[in-house]
């Protein structure tokens, strides 16, 4: 029987699967910032000048809707490629 740790609860591969997530939540805020300015823009051809109160609604409506579900994901992965939903399974 082998008594090594599996998935996060070893350090190595706990390493290896934060970083990874880092990576994906990285470039989830550059994907957030794309499309905020993207609605920023389109609201401001659309409308005119906006309010600065108007860019930050948006930018943490769009912006933090996008980070929410780009850092969920990324937990669902890095859940599920350490092994932790294997675990839930296995009975000893």
């Amino acid at each position: 029987m082998d008594d090594s740790p599996k998935g996060l609860d070893d350090p190595d591969q706990a390493a290896h699967a934060w970083g990874r997530y880092r990576n994906l939540l990285a470039w989830m805020i550059l994907a957030a910032a794309i499309c905020a300015a993207a609605a920023i823009t389109g609201m401001a051809h659309l409308q005119g000048p906006l309010h600065l109160v108007t860019m930050f609604a948006i930018l943490g409506g769009v912006g933090g809707s996008v980070v929410l579900a780009g850092a969920l994901m990324g937990l669902v992965f890095l859940s599920s490629g350490s092994g932790h939903d294997e675990d839930v399974d296995r009975r000893d």
